[in-house]
């Protein structure tokens, strides 16, 4: 149960940085970004990700722009602003030092 509970904010954790990273890639959908984030087994539904895209947007991370859709409604395609990028390039840096932190701190504890 309790590895549960910080595994579950672990992934809440970089849900964050994961979105910026899959947007960084190029224009996408919601949807799509939905099925990335599931194919890495970061399970997330349409209620948690709306929100997280409102908020980015909102803070200046991202814009959209409205696609004409033949089988539907137009849909939202999101893309890093600017800004975006340059939060991103941080967070990376971030990744990278926790990463290397957390290698360091299993090494020692198989020592």
């Amino acid at each position: 149960m309790i590895a549960e509970n910080t595994q579950t904010q672990m992934r809440k954790g970089i849900l964050e940085y994961c979105v910026l990273s899959i947007i960084s890639r190029g224009e996408i959908y919601a949807s799509d970004i939905i099925a990335e984030l599931r194919t890495a087994k970061l399970l997330v539904v349409e209620g948690t990700l709306y929100p997280l895209l409102t908020r980015l947007k909102n803070n200046g991370l991202l814009s959209y722009n409205w696609v004409e859709s033949t089988s539907g409604p137009p849909r939202k395609y999101y893309t890093l602003t600017e800004v975006g990028k340059s939060i991103l390039s941080q967070l990376d840096q971030t990744w990278q030092e926790l990463a290397y932190a957390v290698g360091v701190s299993q090494k020692g504890a198989n020592s």
